[in-house]
């Protein structure tokens, strides 16, 4: 059995202005002759199929291509959902899907078997038992308590999750013993102790559980994960996977190696995890150093780029002079270049800090929490109140973006 494992593709996503529709196009191109070319039994999304719970129209033919596409390469598709994706709209279409060869588990399922799956290889006989497991939202695992504390609700939602994985896995090992011992693969959508994240990954817990433990996974022969994004083992374990996006989704993702995961199995178990590199479909780069630098950082990092696709460009301006032209200087050092600048930002130097009220700062250089921390700092107020206001905070954030998904 042979198994293709990513996750995190964030279909639809709107970049500082610029759309990821056509590398997203690339991507699903190249990973459909890459599930012909390696003779791929089953792929497995492990999550954010969708960069938002409203996702363009645009966004939704890519996915429907995708499924065409894996289809007619001969792999069965199940698609996880992750925190970004929204229950409902995933669910919408999945009876239909079921006769297009791909499986959908949107959430978690009413009845535990219903998030058991059987997954058959090419000639249609039973090749591994997965425990299809997407992004659990606590709202599904929990009531709240009155009166619990935030370590509580922590140690609740952890032993919850605990509790959802291990009886998964013992009808698992009930049905691949029916099956003649096959395979145990399970699925997950959610940071683990040890991961390491990047900018674009959401916390998604904010308040209640900031990482799940390594250990409290069941002993299945592979576990295929989702959300950080960058491609890593967990905890140096090789059977515990994050595959990572395919894309880079932020600037601080630019120098990553992309990468899917083959998976391969035998009646023993995982006998082979193999990464398949990603190719990069669009150059992102991060400039840094002072005026009289860039021209030659600049022309550096455009050597990536041609006219039909240029190198998006992060400029960082190591300079305390406060310079009001400073978009414009940038924008004629990059004239004739095949690059296009997405943003321009101040270095954080202490020079800088104590011009920030007066530097015209735009919005595009800061993020929400940079905003509250702003906020914050412009008030005396003593560390448990600061805590418990960015504590607050936090939540109120993850509401918002619950919502929207």
């Amino acid at each position: 059995m042979r198994i293709l494992h990513t996750s995190d593709w964030h279909l639809g996503q709107h970049f500082m202005g610029k759309t990821r529709q056509a590398e997203h196009q690339a991507f699903i191109d190249w990973l459909a002759q890459q599930v012909r070319q390696h003779a791929v039994d089953a792929v497995l999304v492990a999550g954010d199929i969708f960069d938002t719970g409203a996702p363009p129209s645009y966004a939704r033919e890519l996915y429907n291509h995708c499924i065409v596409a894996l289809r007619d390469s001969g792999a069965e598709l199940v698609v996880l959902g992750g925190n970004h994706d929204s229950v409902a709209m995933l669910g919408e279409s999945r009876t239909l899907l079921a006769q297009l060869n791909t499986r959908v588990l949107p959430g978690m399922a009413a009845r535990l078997e219903d998030q058991l799956l059987v997954l058959k290889t090419r000639a249609g006989a039973p090749g591994a038992v997965l425990c299809a497991v997407p992004f659990l939202r606590s709202r599904d695992l929990l009531l709240s308590q009155p009166g619990q504390s935030a370590a509580d609700k922590q140690l609740a939602l952890q032993e919850a999750i605990r509790a959802h994985y291990q009886a998964l896995h013992a009808l698992a090992q009930t049905r691949s013993a029916e099956l003649g011992g096959l395979p145990i693969v399970a699925t997950g959508h959610l940071t683990t102790v040890g991961a390491s994240a990047s900018e674009s990954v959401r916390e998604i817990y904010v308040g209640a559980l900031e990482a799940f433990p390594t250990s409290a996974f069941p002993p299945a022969d592979y576990i295929a994960l989702g959300h950080i994004h960058r491609p890593q083992k967990v905890g140096g374990l090789e059977h515990i996977r994050y595959s990572g996006s395919p894309i880079a989704l932020g600037f601080d993702e630019a120098r990553q190696a992309k990468e899917v995961l083959l998976a391969d199995f035998d009646l023993a178990g995982l006998k082979a995890v193999t990464a398949l590199p990603v190719p990069c479909f669009q150059p992102l780069a991060t400039v840094r150093g002072r005026l009289a630098e860039l021209p030659a950082a600049l022309a550096e990092a455009a050597a990536a780029g041609t006219p039909g696709c240029p190198v998006w460009l992060d400029v960082e301006v190591a300079t305390d002079d406060y310079l009001a032209d400073l978009q414009a200087r940038i924008a004629a050092l990059a004239e004739g270049l095949p690059v296009d600048v997405l943003r321009v930002r101040r270095a954080r130097g202490t020079a800088v800090a104590a011009l920030q009220a007066s530097a015209g700062e735009t919005l595009d250089e800061l993020s929400p929490a940079d905003v509250f921390e702003r906020r914050l700092a412009a008030e005396t107020l003593d560390d448990d109140l600061q805590t418990r206001l960015r504590a607050l905070y936090r939540e109120v954030v993850a509401q918002l973006r619950e919502g929207d998904a």
